[in-house]
């Protein structure tokens, strides 16, 4: 398992956007990881490719767990126009999917209560992105 996260962190920083895209989904399944967090908020908010951030948002709300979704929140709050127009199609991407992410909501539920204003500011954010398209 440690070696499928330490392949991914490499890729993370790789100048081939489509790698850094694979790393973003790879990543996504290790939100709670220390080692992961920090690859994969660089990858919501990558500059070079929108790509990259659609991908990587996407792949982390799907996993819709606390971790991942607060990864989106905080890059939310980070984020240019532009790179948050690709966040919310990434999220949206991964809501409307064949298999949908109810969790999406619930974790911004939870998140509107951490300790971290940013991460409050940002899944408020969220959460208004998912009004509507939740199952």
């Amino acid at each position: 398992m440690m070696g499928g996260l330490e392949s991914a962190l490499a890729e993370a920083s790789s100048p081939s956007w489509t790698q850094r895209a694979r790393a973003g989904r790879d990543l996504a399944s290790f939100a709670d990881v220390p080692e992961a967090v920090e690859a994969l908020v660089g990858l919501l908010l990558d500059v070079e490719d929108t790509a990259v951030t659609r991908q990587t948002a996407e792949g982390l709300a799907r996993m819709g767990t606390a971790a991942a979704v607060r990864l989106i929140a905080l890059a939310v709050v980070e984020a240019d126009g532009n790179q948050a127009d690709w966040l919310q199609t990434g999220v949206h991407d991964a809501l409307m999917g064949p298999d949908g992410v109810p969790d999406v909501a619930a974790a911004c539920g939870k998140l509107a209560r951490d300790q971290e204003e940013a991460v409050r500011r940002g899944a408020a954010e969220l959460s208004a992105w998912t009004d509507g398209t939740s199952r």
